[in-house]
């Protein structure tokens, strides 16, 4: 199976990791997505961030607006993952 690590992921986390303005950092991502994916991505991680503070996955769907398979995954991917959502809900 190919790694999903390829050059051009590598870049764009570069780009994440060198924008260090917040400011900056807005412009950058209302480029690159859309706002249905920024909105997406934001509520993913406010998801991450609710099951952290122990919410129910039934509770995390309602304040979320997403169904309780995709908070399952993200419930997945934060544990059994790559430290992903532990590493930014500790920066924020």
């Amino acid at each position: 199976m190919p790694t999903w690590k390829t050059k051009k992921i590598k870049t764009l986390a570069k780009a994440f990791t060198k924008i260090k303005d917040e400011h900056d950092m807005l412009k950058f991502l209302r480029d690159i997505c859309t706002i249905e994916e920024l909105h997406e991505m934001a509520n993913r991680l406010y998801a991450a961030q609710l099951l952290d503070e122990g919410f129910s996955y039934r509770d995390v769907a309602k304040k979320t607006g997403m169904s309780t398979t995709t908070v399952t995954r993200i419930s997945h991917w934060k544990n059994h993952g790559e430290d992903g959502y532990t590493i930014a809900l500790k920066k924020i």
